[in-house]
């Protein structure tokens, strides 16, 4: 009798045991998962956040282009026409001034509109990107598409967009490069994107400086995607930019 109470008792002792232990592991459990949760959420509201950073930085980058725009080239195209219609020359060149001057307010009053900003696809971006770089003369430029194009996900491309813009910029302002190529493959996996520029480049000793200038940033958005980056450069060769995205 003795024996079966202790046997009573031990089994009771293992059952509360083994209780304690499903508690403590549950417990364990809720706060790993909230914590997941929780760190989930936080890297949520920073992708948000710099989507927003980047949405902003690109209509601060458009209005700016259309300020240079509208000084360089409309500008340029209304003083022609006027001095035109000064001179004794035939009115019909003061016409064709105005003509392409207008033509250039309605391509700029496109791309001021926030709907069109909004609903603009990777390539079309990149197509008003390179076809402004020729129009200004900035730089020759040109834009390559191979495979079938797919849309993806607005934000996936405003950043892809994003990255390639902090290249662009960095070709006309520091590479004095005069000409710059950018290949997009489309394939079933994902897409990948290719942007070389002529310029003079940078060796070992230069790339802590041009990561100063906008490597960073560069890399920085292609981990909020999960895209991968390389860069390679030569000096007095040119840079160029890899960039590859897998579908999810």
């Amino acid at each position: 009798m003795e024996r079966e109470g202790q046997a009573i008792l031990v089994a009771v002792g293992t059952l509360v045991f083994l209780c304690i232990i499903v508690i403590a592991l549950f417990v364990i459990f809720q706060r790993r998962k909230n914590l997941l949760l929780l760190n989930q959420k936080e890297s949520e509201e920073r992708f948000e956040q710099e989507i927003s950073k980047m949405q902003i930085e690109v209509r601060e980058e458009t209005f700016r282009n259309i300020s240079w725009e509208l000084h360089d080239n409309i500008g340029q195209l209304i003083t022609l026409a006027k001095i035109q219609l000064q001179s004794s020359s035939d009115i019909n060149d003061a016409k064709i001034s105005l003509d392409k001057g207008l033509k250039e307010i309605r391509t700029l009053s496109k791309s001021i509109n926030p709907e069109a900003l909004k609903n603009t696809t990777l390539v079309e971006a990149l197509k008003l990107e390179i076809d402004r770089f020729n129009r200004l003369k900035y730089i020759e430029a040109n834009l390559e598409i191979n495979g079938e194009k797919k849309t993806m996900d607005s934000k996936i491309e405003l950043t892809v967009f994003r990255i390639l813009q902090e290249f662009f910029s960095n070709t006309i302002k520091h590479a004095n490069a005069s000409k710059l190529r950018v290949i997009i493959n489309y394939n079933n996996k994902g897409l990948s994107i290719c942007a070389a520029d002529n310029g003079k480049g940078f060796g070992i000793e230069n790339k802590a400086k041009y990561n100063g200038i906008g490597l960073t940033n560069i890399k920085k958005r292609a981990q909020l995607i999960n895209a991968d980056i390389k860069i390679e450069s030569e000096l007095n060769i040119g840079t160029k930019l890899y960039i590859s995205y897998n579908y999810k």
